[in-house]
């Protein structure tokens, strides 16, 4: 009796191992499809409409120079 529970116990175990790692592949599957880094679309950084103006009153351009003559 004591050999037969043994061997079911493997069989349950065996039977676990494999459920375990086809449950761990689709997941890999499903990390792999969703780029978790990618914006979703219309979510995101937006682009300023006004530059901040700094604390003597000039704006901060790209190339440095400021709005003020």
């Amino acid at each position: 009796m004591t050999l037969i529970a043994v061997a079911v116990l493997l069989v349950v175990i065996a039977v676990g191992v494999v459920l375990i790692h086809r449950l761990n592949a689709q997941h890999n599957k499903r990390i792999a499809a969703f780029h978790y880094s990618d914006a979703l679309p219309g979510i995101g950084r937006r682009l300023r409409r006004h530059r901040r103006r700094a604390a003597d009153g000039t704006a901060d351009t790209p190339n440095g120079d400021s709005d003020r003559r």
